[in-house]
């Protein structure tokens, strides 16, 4: 009897490496595809970072990111298209999402999921495009901006009334899936975690890769200089919240590197090109 049980324990220790790295192996992994799909240039850096000079602007890359892996075919946020936006903002270099998608072989139907951060409209607005989708936010970011953000004229700002209109049809349809808090998963190895109060509950995304666990800030982080330098986003409703969240960014990402901001042009130099606006995050 000792020799059988001393025979186990050798085979378990000698076996154990390779159990190891069979899990390992097995556990999800997805690729991501940063989009720039317009420009907004001349944005004031004041507006981006809690102090930054007034006088310094900054052109802005609007982003959606593609995240493939796992049967699934994400995009986290979904850019904007509707013609107001179009009249309150200056717009570069604009693209639609079959435009975007067509470059890596995709048609918006391809879509299986579309994870919203927030509900601002250069965010949000483009969900009700992908015919095929699953749309995912958090459940308290739904339930107040469909009901009490609007009962106040000071409590709703950068959020568009066709936009929640959208939404709500698409809850009707059944096509809407709510995150209920932080630290949930949402598809098989994609995790949200609430972020930074950058609207009443927003949220940022970790998604595993061959490189590591990356972080998709979103605007819980507008430019790499909030991380870089510790300084809170400008449009916040609490600063501190904010801080908490990028350091909480930096425990979660393998590589501080893999945290991706919203806004900052330079994810496109800090990553490999495989199409015109399109770097694949690694």
């Amino acid at each position: 009897m000792r020799k059988h049980l001393l025979l186990c324990v050798a085979l378990t220790l000698f076996l154990a490496p390779a159990l190891r790295a069979q899990t390992a192996d097995t556990s999800p992994r997805y690729t991501i595809d940063a989009i720039r799909y317009a420009t907004i240039p001349g944005f004031p850096l004041s507006a981006l970072i809690a102090g930054a000079d007034k006088s310094q602007k900054i052109d802005i890359a609007m982003i959606y990111w593609l995240v493939r892996g796992n049967g699934h075919t994400i995009l986290v946020d979904s850019g904007f298209y509707r013609p107001q936006f179009f009249k309150s903002w200056t717009v570069r270099d604009f693209q639609t999402p079959d435009q975007t998608l067509a470059k890596l072989g995709l048609k918006p139907a391809d879509i299986t999921d579309v994870i919203l951060t927030h509900m601002h409209w250069d965010h949000a607005d483009g969900m009700d495009l992908f015919p095929n989708a699953r749309i995912w936010l958090q459940k308290d970011e739904y339930t107040y901006y469909t009901g009490p953000a609007w009962q106040s004229p000071r409590t709703h700002g950068g959020i568009d009334p066709e936009d929640v209109l959208a939404l709500v049809k698409l809850n009707i349809a059944g096509r809407v899936g709510f995150v209920d808090g932080d630290d949930q998963l949402i598809l098989p190895g994609i995790r949200a975690y609430t972020g930074g109060k950058h609207t009443f509950a927003s949220q940022f995304i970790t998604v595993p890769t061959a490189s590591g666990t990356v972080v998709l800030a979103s605007d819980n982080m507008y430019l790499y200089r909030n991380l870089d330098e510790h300084k809170p986003i400008a449009q916040t409703l609490d600063a501190d919240s904010n801080l908490r969240a990028q350091d909480r960014m930096k425990t979660l990402a393998t590589n501080p590197r893999l945290i991706i901001p919203g806004h900052d042009p330079l994810e496109f130099e800090r990553f490999p090109t495989i199409a015109p606006g399109i770097v694949e995050i690694r």
